[in-house]
């Protein structure tokens, strides 16, 4: 009789359970009587007239159009029909057609500017370059070989050294100077992986270089980037502190 009786308790305690949801204007679904005024036969019809390609997307960014043709949203939310974009590139025979060779030379070839930029780092701070063929710039000729590439400014113009063995073999013209993005030094040079022991020892160094009299400057960070062009040239962008540095070569002399 106990277990009959406690049973019927737990049947009356449980029922709130097992009971419908009160509508409180929300659904975790769909909300009943939705489909209702939706007739089945139109939905099939209009999956059959419907399968061309949508001139939209979800997000409202641009499309293309049942004729191929691009196109964007205006303000008032109509399209406009545009051709198909096609990236934007720069006039590289314009660019290297009117820069000018470098005017000037450095005494006994030797960058006097070089030993402030090395002073305080026990390698060397500019990019390095490996040419495993010729380049040219106008009437110079850049053999195979290694070169550490230096940006410097001289008449409020840049250029790039080219230099071999401590000595500048060529001064190369920049075409366009811009600020190094933000975070591209961490995204591009990849950090040394380091065992615990050598964690720990580094973190004891650094701790110990808080210290103003045994704490060095951190180097200059720098970077190389070759692209190959059209028309048989080349870009080389060097990547030195906060500025990037862009020149252009041919691999086929004009």
């Amino acid at each position: 009789m106990k277990k009959y009786l406690l049973v019927f308790a737990l049947l009356i305690f449980t029922q709130p359970l097992f009971a419908a949801p009160n509508n409180q204007g929300g659904y975790a679904g769909t909300p009943p009587g939705f489909y209702d005024d939706i007739d089945p036969n139109s939905i099939e019809d209009n999956e059959e007239e419907n399968t061309e390609q949508p001139n939209y997307t979800n997000n409202g960014a641009p499309a293309f159009n049942n004729n191929g043709e691009f196109q964007t949203y205006s303000d008032d939310g109509s399209f406009n029909n545009f051709p198909e974009p096609v990236k934007a590139t720069k006039n590289y025979s314009e660019i290297y057609k009117n820069l000018e060779p470098a005017d000037f030379s450095y005494l006994h070839n030797i960058d006097p500017d070089q030993y402030y930029d090395m002073k305080d780092t026990a390698w060397s701070v500019y990019p390095l370059l490996r040419l495993n063929s010729a380049i040219y710039f106008k009437n110079q000729t850049i053999e195979p070989g290694y070169y550490l590439l230096t940006p410097r400014e001289h008449n409020s113009k840049w250029y790039i050294l080219f230099k071999q063995n401590g000595q500048v073999r060529h001064i190369i013209p920049v075409y366009d100077r811009d600020y190094t993005p933000e975070f591209f030094y961490d995204q591009h040079i990849p950090k040394p992986k380091l065992k615990p022991t050598q964690k720990i020892h580094m973190k004891t160094l650094d701790i110990i270089g808080k210290v103003k009299s045994s704490k060095r400057k951190e180097p200059i960070k720098s970077y190389l980037e070759v692209n190959d062009l059209e028309n048989y040239f080349i870009s080389i962008i060097i990547y030195y502190g906060g500025h990037k540095y862009s020149t252009i070569f041919r691999t086929i002399r004009l």
